[in-house]
């Protein structure tokens, strides 16, 4: 493995500390500060259907998941971590309710990686919110 591989993946992890503690807490801003001024993100449904470039956009995306995930949303499993020299996806299980009702998942998110910075963020849902 290369040092710029090494460094992706230590950024990619801390990152994804940074963000889990987001989706269980409603506090984003230590995952915001990761992010590189020109920060895109994709998302497959809703309000935020598509692609989305900017930090205060993103600000405004995890504000609404803290809206939806009021009680805080926690990752029960981390199943898999892929990357290579740019991008790390991580395959995680999450519940929690979801707007008031219960609510379980199977994701992807990936995040690539620019230096100790994450630049681009896409998420995946897999599943009908009842698997285990």
């Amino acid at each position: 493995m290369t040092q710029t591989e090494i460094n992706t993946i230590t950024v990619a992890k801390k990152a994804f500390d940074k963000f889990t503690h987001g989706l269980a807490t409603g506090e984003w801003e230590a995952f915001l500060d990761m992010l590189t001024d020109d920060f895109t993100f994709w998302f497959p449904v809703g309000k935020f259907h598509g692609l989305n470039k900017g930090k205060d956009r993103a600000r405004e995306f995890f504000q609404y998941v803290s809206e939806a995930y009021s009680e805080g949303l926690l990752i029960t499993s981390l199943d898999n971590i892929t990357s290579n020299k740019t991008t790390v996806v991580f395959e995680f299980r999450d519940e929690g309710p979801m707007w008031g009702k219960a609510y379980k998942n199977r994701v992807a998110v990936s995040f690539d990686v620019r230096g100790d910075k994450i630049c681009s963020y896409r998420e995946y849902l897999g599943s009908d919110g009842k698997s285990n």
